[in-house]
């Protein structure tokens, strides 16, 4: 009778494989500057030399007891910024913050631009 050996390997343990995590810090966003709300109000009027455009009413920046100066920004155009505002703006036009325009009182939204022509 013949033997038989059974020959067994031997097993060897495995390579452990190690994985190379490269943290990254990630990349901050460009801030961004917030946008300024604007609400402008433009009047197309002559007012006549020396004289000034003045706006009043309810709204950021706005009162009905003093007016707020226009901008002069052509012989018969003025022009006024309102900051930001949740509600509508309310307002007239006063020469040199005395004489106010005709009609009922302009309303306008928020972040809006206009360009109106009061009547004196």
């Amino acid at each position: 009778m013949k033997k038989t050996t059974k020959v067994t390997k031997a097993l060897t343990p495995a390579k452990k494989t190690t994985k190379t995590v490269r943290k990254t810090n990630p990349v901050p966003a460009a801030p961004v500057a917030p946008t300024a709300v604007v609400t402008t109000i433009m009047a197309n009027i002559d007012v006549g030399f020396g004289n000034s455009l003045f706006i009043r009413g309810e709204g950021p920046g706005l009162s009905w007891e003093k007016g707020v100066r226009m901008d002069c920004v052509a012989d018969d155009r003025w022009s006024v910024e309102l900051g930001e505002s949740a509600r509508p703006f309310v307002f007239k036009f006063l020469i040199n913050d005395e004489v106010w325009c005709t009609g009922e009182d302009f309303t306008i939204a928020p972040a809006s631009h206009v360009t109106l022509a009061p009547v004196f």
